[in-house]
């Protein structure tokens, strides 16, 4: 561990002594890299990103229902992106890789350790920051699914929360799967962040909290229509983005659940 530490303060070390010109022209070739190959995506269909612990073991319960959620999902027609290592996003990616009709995408990170593409994707591309890398993970997804992890698997949830909260992205939907691992989390966030007033009852709501993985798959679907409704509210049904939601719809017998009164 001691001697990861050291290769990370290094490659710290010779960032921050680099110039900064060519530290801007690394994270532009990052962005440029991420949309020419993921741009293509809206051709492609409907895309989910899943995201997790890369230490999640093969074994290991968390691993297996990602791996048949991605199944799932993939049977559907959806492309799955993950952060392209290890533990749930190799479960993600294997989940989906069967399916040849869709796209099993890793976006990886260079990391000195931990952090090894696994052999599931159909595309992977591989970033130098992480900044980059994760407004590639949710630009072209219609909805992210939070499996148990770490630190990084944490900001991502929170950065999707943020980013629904403040409106910077819309007709996103976002799937924490754990009961047992989240419950304290949840907990916290209801109690001390809604019943201390530092977020309001609608952006705790944002979060759909379940381990029933057909809930996942359905209500990813019916956000799909619930989307359409939303560009068609303002004006876009004539749009190309439009017309291949209602194409998918259709091609996949998708029609809105009507809520029993």
């Amino acid at each position: 561990m001691k001697s990861e530490k050291k290769i990370l303060t290094k490659k710290y070390v010779k960032d921050i002594k680099s110039a900064n010109t060519w530290s801007a022209f690394r994270i532009l070739a990052d962005f440029v890299k991420g949309y020419n190959e993921l741009g293509e995506l809206g051709e492609l269909g409907p895309t989910v990103t899943i995201f997790g612990s890369a230490r999640t073991k093969k074994n290991d319960k968390y691993y297996k229902q990602t791996q048949k959620l991605a199944s799932m999902l993939a049977s559907r027609g959806f492309n799955i992106i993950t952060g392209g290592g290890p533990g749930i996003m190799e479960a993600a990616n294997r989940g989906a890789y069967k399916h040849k009709e869709i796209e099993s995408i890793g976006l990886n990170i260079d990391l000195p350790f931990e952090q090894v593409a696994n052999p599931y994707t159909t595309t992977e591309l591989s970033f130098d920051y992480f900044f980059s890398r994760k407004v590639m993970l949710v630009k072209y997804s219609m909805a992210y699914v939070i499996f148990p992890g770490g630190y990084g698997t944490l900001d991502e949830l929170f950065e999707a929360l943020t980013l629904i909260q403040t409106g910077k992205v819309t007709g996103v939907r976002i799937f924490v799967v754990g009961v047992d691992f989240f419950q304290p989390l949840m907990e916290f966030i209801e109690e001390k962040l809604v019943g201390s007033g530092m977020i309001d009852r609608e952006d705790f709501e944002i979060i759909t909290f379940t381990d029933d993985l057909k809930v996942v798959k359905n209500e990813i679907e019916q956000s799909l229509l619930k989307q359409m409704e939303m560009l068609k509210e303002v004006g876009l049904e004539d749009s190309s983005y439009y017309k291949a939601l209602r194409d998918f719809c259709s091609l996949k017998k998708i029609k809105l659940n009507k809520k029993k009164k």
